[in-house]
């Protein structure tokens, strides 16, 4: 588990980050000790993502304490979905959001929002095209690199 997480966050945003900044956030977030409390928190829960028997992803869905934000009293955060570089622009990033859509719903979530960092633009409009919208920010550190995630929900009738 560790090492999808660093892989697929590596390649998804290295490139843009200051290396040390970047190296020291890895080493915090994604160690196998935080990993395995994140695991452990029985209001986060995560879903793996198999091609055949080749895992290519993953994503993570928060409720209640486990929530970066508390939005509503039936909300829940998308925090991660992370697919393997060897297995994007495939279409699977659909496939997983009409999953948490249907996991969302069966939870009778009213709210489900997300942060995505301002400069992933290419994930912005994904969302926006599925019917998300801006709220709101909130600062999300790499290292001791202050950035800006924008706050984006999907609101169930």
């Amino acid at each position: 588990m560790a090492t999808i997480s660093r892989d697929t966050f590596v390649h998804a945003f290295e490139a843009y980050n200051d290396p040390i900044d970047f190296k020291t956030y890895l080493d915090e977030a994604f160690n196998t000790e935080s990993i395995k409390t994140q695991l452990l928190n029985a209001y986060s829960h995560f879903y793996f993502i198999y091609l055949e028997d080749l895992l290519i992803g993953y994503f993570k869905l928060n409720v209640k304490t486990a929530q970066n934000e508390r939005l509503h009293e039936n909300s829940m955060e998308l925090e991660r979905i992370y697919i393997k570089a060897s297995h994007q622009n495939q279409g699977l990033g659909l496939q997983v959001l009409i999953e948490i859509f249907k996991i969302a719903k069966a939870a009778a979530i009213k709210v489900l929002w997300l942060g995505v960092w301002q400069e992933n633009k290419n994930a912005v409009r994904f969302y926006e095209r599925h019917g998300f919208k801006k709220f709101g920010t909130h600062p999300y550190f790499i290292g001791k690199d202050k950035q800006t995630d924008w706050l984006m929900k999907y609101e169930f009738s």
